[in-house]
């Protein structure tokens, strides 16, 4: 007699077992990811997503099966990375939906809820595609619905589920010309595959150690399953640059007129979109070219959290150049590959904009992440940054106040590299303080020759007002442009110019002797040069240089030194 139903303490080693499964095997994952979808590594951000919720399902002594629902459906989405991770939280939150019901979970509750597993996933994205993790877990689903009456064992059930599963994904090259011309499958389907074979082991009765982080051990050096060849892609095909994602915390309700609207304007402005809701919070993720008009319209709704944006140009670029610098290395020798040793210093500088990113790598600046006002990054996104800088001594430039502590808590987690957190609350004392480095001196003497020089220029902003409000004395109106400095808001006008000089006005002194005028992507190089020609007129002891900083939400920002 084999095993007919699953109980709430088998459930929750089925559920760890999983999650432990796609941490070990997340590199593999990730070798198979292909542009045209470079947000993030499949195998990472299924595994985070996972972890996420499994984390908070250890912690639970002797769980009911509702309970372990819960705990997994909103630990998932609260974790959600990328379109794979997104997907996969739908996927987990629609089969919970049906065993949270149940006390235990047999072949026709397990049918019922990889079906709802399916729809919940497919409803939760505006274009699904096929030959994608939803692909494989709708042959999941179709194969088990054809399963019931044929079977009441639970451990044949999910192995032809599994078996057939493995079919599908398989076929998805033949749906998806970009994985056939790469030679590979669904990075994300692959990835769903290791979560029920992990699952599978232990309804078996397999004994799993759950982890809950990270495994140290490196699997770059197993069988890969394809290597992606992407030098034939090029940058310009990437139509919105920016992965964007965040959790709205809702404020009032969200209709399902609110979700049919908002869901039309992430289309205006991009692609990709994931847009999921439960009473409490909305998932979001988009390829925009303009992360700030998401943001801002996700705040008409509630507050905002786990706010993210990636390059996606950047990120690809960057992947080629690893793939070349390997293709050129490869033919060299056969023998173990040499290591050069790390170089005694690294930078990493966090900005928005994508000619922020140029300006701190023409600087030097081994990694930009992208990041800043209203997209502040994570602690995870610091340690990768550091992961990807081989250096004794990497120097981090948060930029940003509200970034500092998440630089300093990836310092104090890195344990084989010396972290340096500069504490620049601005772009323009992250440029200072990079020109301040001085290559002979030590890693001690530069923490405090940049921190000065951080200290010694004067920054200033000029974004707009979103509501009606009074501050230090300064009436505001909604849509009014305001000029802000290092410690509050020194300029108010409906004039966007008149806002700039009125806000160089407060910062110039006699001492002063050139402006850095960065103008964002929401302004034209045009009026940013009659801008500096007007400063110059006004202040003729002044030198005023432009450049196209790109950033999103700030019109421009500025430096007097």
């Amino acid at each position: 007699m084999g095993l007919q139903t699953v109980d709430a303490a088998l459930f929750k080693k089925i559920f760890l077992a999983s999650a432990q499964n796609i941490e070990s095997q997340k590199e593999i994952i990730n070798e198979l990811n292909v542009f045209p979808v470079p947000d993030g590594d499949t195998g990472s951000n299924m595994t985070m997503t996972i972890m996420s919720a499994a984390r908070d399902v250890a912690a639970l002594e002797n769980p009911s099966m509702a309970k372990l629902a819960k705990t997994i459906a909103s630990g998932s989405l609260r974790g959600a990375r990328g379109n794979s991770g997104v997907i996969l939280s739908q996927l987990l939150r629609g089969f919970c939906k049906v065993i949270g019901d149940y006390d235990e979970i047999d072949v026709d509750v397990a049918a019922n809820a990889f079906s709802k597993a399916v729809e919940t996933a497919y409803k939760a994205v505006m274009k699904p595609k096929e030959g994608t993790i939803l692909t494989v877990a709708k042959g999941g689903a179709q194969k088990a619905a054809e399963l019931v009456g044929e079977t009441e064992d639970m451990i044949s059930f999910i192995e032809k589920v599994i078996e057939y599963m493995e079919e599908v994904l398989e076929y998805t090259p033949e749906l998806l010309p970009v994985l056939k011309e790469a030679g590979v499958v669904d990075s994300g389907g692959r990835g769903l595959l290791e979560v029920m074979k992990g699952g599978f082991e232990a309804l078996c009765g397999k004994e799993v150690e759950f982890k809950g982080e990270a495994s140290s051990a490196k699997t770059a050096s197993a069988p890969r399953s394809g290597a992606v060849d992407t030098s034939n892609i090029s940058t310009s095909d990437i139509k919105y640059g920016y992965c964007t994602e965040f959790i709205i915390l809702l404020e009032k309700k969200f209709t399902q007129k609110d979700e049919i609207d908002f869901k039309a304007f992430l289309t205006s402005i991009g692609d990709s979109i994931v847009c999921v809701a439960d009473d409490e919070m909305v998932k979001v993720h988009v390829h925009t070219n303009h992360p700030g008009q998401a943001f801002e319209k996700g705040l008409t709704f509630g507050q905002l959290t786990s706010m993210k944006v990636d390059n996606m140009r950047i990120e690809h670029d960057e992947k080629l150049f690893k793939e070349q610098e390997k293709a050129a290395d490869a033919p060299k020798t056969a023998a173990p590959e040499h290591k050069e040793p790390s170089k005694e210093y690294g930078f990493i500088a966090v900005a928005a904009g994508k000619g922020l990113a140029e300006i701190f790598d023409e600087l030097g600046v081994d990694h930009v992440i992208e990041g800043g006002q209203t997209m502040n990054p994570s602690t995870e996104d610091m340690l990768n940054a550091i992961d990807a800088v081989d250096a004794k001594n990497i120097f981090i430039f948060p930029n940003n106040k509200n970034i500092i502590l998440a630089a300093q808590q990836a310092r104090d987690l890195t344990e084989d590299k010396n972290i340096i957190v500069i504490p620049s609350k601005t772009i323009p004392q992250g440029i200072a303080g990079i020109i301040g480095f001085v290559a002979d001196k030590s890693a001690d003497i530069n923490e405090k020759l940049m921190t000065e020089a951080c200290k010694n220029v004067k920054s200033g902003s000029v974004t707009y007002a979103v509501r009606d409000t009074k501050i230090d004395g300064k009436e505001i109106k909604m849509g009014d442009y305001m000029g802000l400095d290092d410690k509050t808001i020194t300029s108010v006008s409906n004039d966007r110019q008149e806002a700039v000089i009125s806000l160089i006005d407060g910062m110039v002194d006699e001492d002063s002797e050139v402006v850095c005028l960065y103008f964002g992507e929401d302004t034209t190089e045009e009026e940013a040069q009659s801008i500096a020609n007007a400063i110059e007129e006004k202040y003729d002891y002044l030198e005023v240089e432009v450049h196209n900083g790109g950033q999103p939400v700030y019109y421009y920002i500025l430096s007097v030194e």
